[in-house]
């Protein structure tokens, strides 16, 4: 009952004091409310990054090697990027997904794929700049694509070279408004191709494997659209684990298969990169770090502004209300009722700022959803952070007055002017 009647007085004095002092406290709570916003917003944008980084990571597998004639990332222990010593590398074949599928223990599935543009024409309607995904059989499950009409190649059709194509949903919308695209033509360099079926819309993530804006065909057809011979048009292995695989492990039997294939000497460097998911997942990590820590720089500033603004505030109430507190201590109030009524009162103040800075974030974060395709979602977490935040700032910056209020002698405040 104490402490009910203890946080009702504090909501009650605080309410005087934004009532009676607006301006001033309005100053006073500015700090705060800046200071929330800073951290808070610095938190919310961090995690929708890494939120839609770590789903575009996922999509890429965090079991998946993806063997291609680039490196993703500079030597270890090297900042630079030596491009000239991966310049002259053979590039992926087709051919050594069969072999990696038949010497890999570990392996589970393998594609290849590369990609070019071309035009997309439907009827009257045309697309410029369209990415032609070819591939393998695999795919579908190495990516784990799923289709939202029609059907997916047989394993005939793409051995084969057969001219049909399965299409992104975004295709769909643009060359076929309104219609369904399934056993319809789509026209590419001149070819006829039959659509089987349509990508489930997935959205564009920021590694491009979204296949919205893609028309897949089989990559032996392409081979007659396109010379890929001894020339890099991003041709790409990607190999999946078996599940429960030790990466290292799986990593060293591709790399060793790879050697093979190659005809590499016992200590000649590798001529092919294996990049994995975990390499780029790691450097975003320490981005991470260094952008958390840069947030509560920025908003520390403000916050250790507005502690002292509600601090401020809090030896003003104590000095305008040192009769109250003579009576109160006269009629038997301990000292550390007089401690807990003004600190209480200085963490609501407090409070009151970072539900503002809240407000301001979660308002930014429709305005940014409405402009923009990227999302940003203030999360609970962040929002019991901004709150937690605000209310030891009001803590600290309150116990000071509260400490000088609680040990006011009674005769002496009642006799004051």
């Amino acid at each position: 009952m104490l402490l009910i009647r203890l946080i009702f007085e504090s909501f009650s004095f605080a309410f005087n004091s934004l009532r009676a002092n607006k301006l001033r406290t309005f100053l006073s709570l500015l700090g705060i409310t800046i200071g929330i916003f800073a951290i808070v917003s610095v938190f919310t944008v961090i995690d929708s990054l890494e939120r839609y980084i770590r789903e575009s990571l996922d999509s890429m597998g965090s079991n998946m090697v993806y063997i291609q004639k680039w490196p993703w990332m500079p030597p270890e222990g090297e900042s630079e990027y030596p491009w000239w010593r991966y310049l002259n590398r053979p590039v992926p074949e087709f051919e050594e997904t069969e072999e990696i599928l038949k010497r890999g223990n570990s392996v589970e599935n393998a594609a290849f794929l590369f990609g070019f543009s071309r035009t997309a024409q439907a009827g009257s309607d045309k697309m410029d700049y369209v990415t032609i995904m070819a591939t393998s059989y695999a795919i579908l499950d190495v990516w784990g694509l799923k289709i939202e009409r029609g059907r997916y190649f047989t394993e005939n059709e793409m051995r084969s070279g057969s001219p049909v194509a399965v299409i992104g949903a975004e295709i769909a919308e643009k060359l076929f408004p309104g219609l369904d695209p399934v056993n319809r033509d789509i026209k590419v360099q001149g070819i006829k191709f039959q659509i089987i079926g349509v990508y489930e819309k997935k959205g564009q993530d920021m590694f491009g494997t979204s296949m919205d804006k893609n028309i897949h065909i089989s990559a032996v057809k392409s081979f007659y659209m396109i010379d890929i011979r001894n020339r890099d048009r991003g041709q790409t292995l990607c190999v999946k684990s078996k599940p429960n695989i030790d990466s290292d492990k799986f990593v060293a039997e591709i790399e060793g298969i790879m050697r093979n294939l190659h005809r590499l000497k016992p200590m000649e460097e590798n001529d092919f990169a294996l990049n994995e998911v975990s390499l780029i997942s790691n450097q975003f990590d320490q981005f991470f770090i260094v952008f958390n820590m840069a947030g509560w720089i920025i908003g520390g500033f403000s916050i250790l502004v507005g502690g002292f603004g509600i601090a401020n505030i809090m030896f003003v109430s104590v000095k305008e209300r040192t009769k109250i507190i003579g009576i109160q201590k006269s009629l038997g109030a301990k000292r550390y009722f007089i401690l807990l009524q003004f600190i209480f009162e200085a963490v609501v103040l407090s409070l009151i700022g970072g539900v503002l800075g809240l407000i301001l974030i979660f308002a930014g974060t429709l305005i940014v959803g409405y402009v923009s395709e990227f999302t940003i979602v203030l999360t609970l977490g962040n929002i019991i952070t901004g709150l937690m935040i605000s209310s030891v700032i009001g803590f600290i910056a309150g116990l000071m007055p509260a400490r000088s209020a609680a040990r006011l002698d009674p005769v002496v405040a009642m006799n004051s002017v």
